[in-house]
């Protein structure tokens, strides 16, 4: 098992963190993978009524500790923010943008914060706002990305600051894990591998286009729009290539991509919806428990620590 101070922090069997992907990310699969040992996520990126009525859903489901994802671009942050300190909830992860506003009251009701970086700049500037922990994000993730990989990330932010650093992107199995603990990662984070997980009540569509995902199948989209996302290839992700390519304003990228996210997962349109799924797609290959995901990867990581000693 790894000694791991982030463990210790949240209070979790396992240094693991299921991704709080918006759409997806609700009170079954959270409790499933905090119930397992690890840090269950709700997505925050939805109707206020919505995401308390999963909270308290999540606290029926488990005695363990979960989180909720506030993204920070969308409508209802300021809102989901004081109503997870009305809830109770223990960790709070966010993402697209700066956080600072919020920490003093989250602090005051003993939430854990960890926002999502993508550059030492902001690892840095996070760390001075009173950050838990840090989430370091490559861009081989599924969703909304930045610029560095994750092999290049995680070790110039865990060199940058002197709080637990989570990794993030491209990891979906034991091998992935012990590459970032080797990093200097204090924990791990996975978005496409809990896709797939039994508990995760994304349409079965998506599912089985991430199961039959190959290695060359993610493409990133949206580039112009500096909100760059990393998609799985089809109808519509070819669509915004050919407005990239002829220039559109961009209005017609909005347009595009309207309802596209809920149209994959809701409805299971793969053709035509926003199939966000990472760079490891193409390892992801079964349907799971997200107690067998867990146990999984963990058995990996210690058999890649093992074969690391055998090579010393």
């Amino acid at each position: 098992m790894i000694n791991s101070e982030f463990c210790k922090m949240v209070n979790i069997k396992y240094p693991i963190i299921q991704g709080g992907m918006a759409w997806i990310a609700d009170s079954s699969l959270a409790a499933a993978v905090s119930n397992a040992g690890g840090l269950g996520i709700i997505t925050g990126n939805a109707p206020l009524d919505w995401v308390r009525a999963e909270i308290r859903k999540a606290k029926k489901l488990t005695n363990k500790p979960f989180g909720v994802n506030i993204m920070l671009l969308s409508e209802t942050a300021e809102e989901v923010a004081k109503m997870a300190c009305e809830e109770g909830v223990k960790v709070v992860t966010t993402g697209a943008g700066n956080p600072g506003k919020y920490i003093n009251m989250w602090k005051e009701h003993d939430i854990k914060v960890m926002p999502v970086v993508a550059s030492v700049a902001l690892a840095r500037r996070m760390e001075r706002s009173g950050v838990d922990a840090v989430i370091a994000e490559g861009c081989e993730s599924g969703g909304h990305i930045g610029e560095l990989t994750t092999m290049a990330l995680v070790p110039q932010v865990v060199d940058a600051v002197n709080i637990p650093v989570i990794a993030a992107g491209g990891i979906g199995d034991g091998r992935g894990a012990a590459a970032a603990f080797m990093l200097g990662a204090s924990g791990v984070q996975l978005g496409t591998r809990f896709l797939v997980a039994k508990e995760c009540t994304v349409s079965q569509n998506y599912k089985n286009r991430v199961l039959s995902a190959k290695d060359i199948d993610s493409q990133i989209t949206g580039r112009p729009t500096g909100h760059p996302v990393r998609v799985l290839r089809n109808k519509l992700s070819r669509k915004f290539q050919l407005l990239e390519k002829n220039n559109a304003p961009l209005s017609e990228y909005e347009r595009l991509g309207v309802g596209a996210l809920s149209k994959a997962v809701r409805d299971g349109d793969v053709d035509n919806g926003s199939v966000m799924a990472g760079q490891i797609a193409g390892l992801v290959n079964k349907e799971q428990t997200a107690s067998e995901i867990i146990e999984e990867i963990f058995s990996g990581v210690n058999q890649s620590l093992k074969r690391l000693e055998n090579m010393i």
